[in-house]
């Protein structure tokens, strides 16, 4: 298909009124069609894996061929150059999360550019460290337990950053790592009790620590981890 074709009927898809609602949560308006999700997914469907064209729809510059791109991407086919370029020509929290959950956690080095995107001072580009724990706590149900505790000395060393996006992906990746297991979540709990104790002045931690502890010790997550626990047992 080619991506000429594809960007044009995107275009015709575009909605000016998504694009301001959009917009409202946060979502940048830059280069941005207000196409809803279902109907990219059901695109990317029809289209299946075409690695080519995802670089040429991602080189587009749209916001929902980038997304769409991450979809159709082939992650056997996707290098580590393509994701250092793509990670910063992130825009949105959105793409952000679509490419991270959707591409990035599926490349045999997810871990390694984990690390590597979370040192980096771009606040996307740090999200996207943290938006990666996040998805690969919820969909690498193989991976050991004690594997996350790894993230552990990233979320003591930017717990602090204060920035909107990046907070709100830390304190997001500790809730899954917490929800994975009965074990996990007494873990991050205690970890997030440090996290307050240890950083009386940064009003990002305290928010993190605090929002993480709060769900994680409510009576329906906990029911929630034990019944997989259970299921799993069986």
């Amino acid at each position: 298909m080619e991506s000429q074709f594809l960007i044009d009927h995107l275009k015709s898809l575009s909605n000016p009124k998504n694009v301001e609602g959009m917009a409202r949560f946060g979502i940048s308006s830059t280069n941005t069609l207000g196409i809803s999700m279902p109907e990219i997914r059901k695109l990317a469907k029809s289209i299946k894996k075409d690695h080519s064209l995802a670089l040429e729809l991602w080189d587009s510059g749209i916001h929902e061929a980038k997304i769409l791109a991450c979809l159709i991407a082939d992650k056997k086919q996707l290098t580590r150059e393509t994701m250092d370029k793509w990670v910063y020509e992130i825009d949105s929290w959105d793409v952000c999360d679509q490419v991270s959950g959707n591409l990035f956690i599926k490349t045999k080095f997810y871990k390694e550019f984990i690390f590597d995107c979370a040192l980096k001072e771009d606040e996307f580009v740090r999200r996207t460290a943290f938006s990666m724990i996040a998805y690969s706590a919820v969909h690498h149900k193989r991976l050991n337990d004690l594997d996350f505790l790894d993230y552990l000395p990233l979320f003591i060393k930017y717990c602090t950053d204060e920035r909107n996006f990046v907070k709100k992906a830390v304190n997001w990746a500790i809730r899954q790592i917490g929800k994975r297991s009965l074990y996990l979540n007494e873990k991050m709990v205690k970890f997030c009790e440090s996290i307050i104790a240890n950083n009386a002045n940064s009003k990002s931690a305290k928010w993190i620590a605090k929002g993480a502890i709060r769900e994680l010790t409510s009576d329906k997550t906990i029911a929630i981890i034990s019944k997989r626990k259970n299921k799993l047992a069986k």
